[in-house]
């Protein structure tokens, strides 16, 4: 991809989510996540009615007076985006791939988040870390972060969600809010990585998904490829047995993500491509 075509993506999508963040998301955003604990502002003079408790003890005795320590909400955040970059994002059958949907939500959060005066970062992975980019705040951060997500060409093709979540807990040390994007198709166990990650931060996943992956067709014999292994497989999908199969392997797997975020304590929502993410996001935010 060429500048000038890159830079037009870059600003279509700015458009496109900037206008979602300010107009519908910045309130619900500022709401769901609130700073966490409070910070020393500065002290002040005693006067009836305080708290003794926050008597600073060491300034009262240099004045030969009371004073009190004075705390205000610790609103400043961190966000980071942890996302999916293996080979099953580029995937669709409705109008657009699971890849560019993982970008306008990650560009909506961003400026969302920016908005508010927070910090975003940005992880991507596979079954390994393919990149960092360290919380920062600014609309030119946040246009760096979006051209990533357009560009980025990642050297493995698989998935590992356990690798992130270690990685995250290691190496961001502030309590954060994290928004981990992913199909969640990876085969290695990553259930207490979770539970870790989510006992440091604040985690919410974003599950994308295209309906395909649900409910196949009944159209006869197709071809299925598994795009992180490379694997074929020819399958008759007006076969019973095997719409009955598929139905029954889709249902475990919904089970399971649903067994493993509650417990985790994690919020979660399913957003599908070629849909409307709008309500699932205001719904997501609400509910906290």
């Amino acid at each position: 991809m060429d500048t000038v075509e890159l830079l037009k993506k870059v600003r279509k999508i700015e458009i496109k989510t900037r206008g979602l963040s300010s107009q519908i998301f910045s309130g619900e955003y500022h709401s769901a996540f609130k700073g966490r604990g409070m910070a020393f502002s500065e002290v002040r003079e005693y006067t009836p009615g305080d708290d003794v408790r926050t008597i600073d003890w060491n300034v009262t005795a240099r004045f030969n007076t009371p004073f009190v320590k004075v705390f205000e909400e610790e609103r400043e955040l961190s966000v980071v985006l942890l996302v999916d970059v293996s080979a099953s994002g580029l995937f669709g059958t409705n109008k657009q791939l699971k890849k560019d949907l993982i970008t306008e939500l990650c560009a909506v959060i961003a400026f969302s988040a920016s908005t508010n005066n927070d910090k975003i970062g940005i992880i991507f992975f596979s079954d390994k870390i393919e990149k960092f980019i360290p919380p920062k705040k600014g609309k030119s951060h946040v246009l760096r972060i979006i051209r990533e997500l357009i560009e980025f060409k990642p050297k493995s093709t698989k998935t590992d969600i356990e690798v992130p979540l270690k990685y995250l807990t290691n190496v961001i040390k502030k309590r954060s809010i994290v928004f981990l994007l992913s199909d969640f198709y990876s085969k290695v166990n990553y259930k207490d990585a979770l539970k870790i990650a989510n006992k440091k931060h604040d985690v919410v996943t974003l599950r994308v998904i295209d309906k395909t992956e649900q409910h196949i067709p009944e159209i006869g014999l197709i071809k299925l490829k598994d795009n992180e292994t490379g694997e074929i497989l020819w399958v008759d999908s007006s076969s019973k047995n095997f719409q009955k199969e598929f139905k029954v392997t889709q249902l475990k797997f919904d089970a399971e993500l649903k067994d493993i975020f509650s417990r985790s304590g994690v919020d979660t929502t399913n957003i599908y491509t070629g849909e409307s993410y709008i309500k699932p996001l205001m719904n997501l935010f609400k509910k906290r």
